[in-house]
């Protein structure tokens, strides 16, 4: 149930009697801003910044009800000088909703603050390498490369930016996610896929920011932190259990061509030890740059270096040894693959129309355009013909966090509103 209290000039707002939301004049609870973002990618590592012009706290309210397809809703008008932004809260399926307007010219940016208690706990975000709680700090929501360390002021950290800015912050993961648990028992979920920012560094708020209106914001509360949890994989989906095989034994990787795998497989066995999978990551091949030995991003198998894979793939099996392989969101220029993803006009593109190549450290590759049907495709029959009919049992699925934000995609939406969307994209690939 949605009820509303007024006390000394604030209103709070309430789900299951919980309290969730709270405005004044002096805090209030939505603030519209416009800004200019730059943001420069090197080798998957992204650096936004956000240029602010104007702000606007939204200090008015007003309070309504109505009624949507059979169910009471809600209604939250905020307005300062001349511009408003509406809040529609109702309840469905024993969740909380939020849903809002656009927002009005000219603010592209918009702050929603939930109410905290200095106490709570905060967890979630996706997977965050550095806290478990957290509180007192601002998470950046944008997927990219992790980076080496967790703290700008540790020296390994700064020698990795200076030469390769390469360097790690606490914030930086390959897979945020708008969601968090709170300590007072509840979930929230914005369905949102723009840059996000969520502020839990104020003891009385929590400050939600968005460059991109979320089509909803979902609040479950319950009686337990184990029923929060179970409601959040409820909403959100469960993953699949993995096959039994998994657990019958360790995955070793390797990689160096048959026979140095086979050589090493044998000596692990000797030693007694249970092995269920070979992950063997360069089963498509090497290619040496002045960093090392890199993978040949042409997802085909590499005869040369691994001569008689397939009849040992077949051996191994027989013996309860999986062999499992690597692949990638991007296809190699120059090579077979590149070349019938250019003919048949499934790659990301530039403003001017040629193929957008990405620099992964002295090669290039090209992006097959997930928001293409065709390409989408094309892509699952590359992975169930080169992989899947090949005989491996599994694979290390790869890079989804590097899309460029200036790429020009085929769907017609923006590449910054497509970057986070896009690991998704490639898991759906990938299953």
């Amino acid at each position: 149930m949605i009820s509303f209290s007024r006390q000394n000039g604030k209103l709070s707002v309430f789900y299951n009697q919980l309290k969730i939301l709270e405005h004044s004049e002096s805090s209030p609870m939505i603030m519209l801003k416009h800004g200019k973002e730059s943001v420069d990618m090197y080798r998957g590592n992204f650096f936004i910044s956000d240029e602010i012009d104007e702000t606007l706290p939204l200090v008015s309210y007003l309070l309504g009800e109505s009624y949507s397809e059979g169910r009471g809703v809600s209604n939250l008008t905020f307005s300062a000088e001349g511009k408003t932004f509406s809040l529609e809260l109702s309840e469905r399926d024993g969740r909380l909703y939020l849903c809002f307007s656009p927002l009005p010219e000219p603010y592209n940016r918009l702050f929603i603050r939930l109410y905290a208690d200095p106490l709570e706990c905060v967890w979630g975000c996706g997977e965050q390498f550095s806290h478990f709680n957290l509180r007192g700090k601002n998470y950046p929501l944008w997927t990219q490369e992790q980076g080496v360390g967790r703290n700008k002021e540790t020296e390994i950290t700064q020698i990795a930016d200076r030469l390769d800015r390469a360097g790690g912050d606490y914030h930086t993961t390959f897979y945020p996610q708008p969601t968090f648990v709170s300590s007072r028992r509840y979930f929230v979920h914005a369905d949102t896929y723009g840059y996000a920012d969520f502020d839990f560094s104020n003891p009385s708020y929590h400050e939600l920011q968005f460059w991109d209106v979320p089509a909803s914001i979902v609040l479950s509360g319950k009686p337990s932190l184990l029923e929060v949890v179970k409601d959040v994989s409820r909403f959100l989906g469960r993953q699949q259990t993995l096959p039994e095989w998994v657990y019958d034994g360790i995955i070793l990787g390797m990689q160096g061509g048959t026979s140095t795998c086979l050589q090493k497989l044998e000596r692990v066995q000797e030693s007694g030890m249970k092995v269920a999978g070979l992950w063997i990551q360069d089963w498509e091949g090497e290619k040496y740059t002045s960093f090392g030995k890199r993978l040949r991003w042409n997802w085909q198998w590499d005869q040369n270096l691994y001569p008689g894979l397939d009849a040992e793939i077949v051996r191994l099996r027989q013996r309860g040894v999986r062999v499992l392989g690597y692949i990638n969101p991007y296809v190699l220029v120059d090579h077979p693959l590149y070349e019938e993803a250019a003919r048949l006009d499934l790659l990301g593109k530039r403003g001017d129309g040629s193929v957008y190549l990405v620099d992964f450290g002295e090669f290039d590759a090209a992006i097959v355009d997930f928001t293409k049907s065709e390409a989408v495709t094309w892509y699952k029959q590359v992975i169930k013909k080169e992989l899947i009919d090949f005989g491996l049992s599994g694979w290390m699925a790869d890079f989804g966090e590097y899309l460029p934000t200036d790429v020009v995609l085929a769907g017609g939406k923006p590449a910054m509103l497509e970057h986070n969307r896009w690991p998704g994209y490639w898991a759906e690939i990938n299953k």
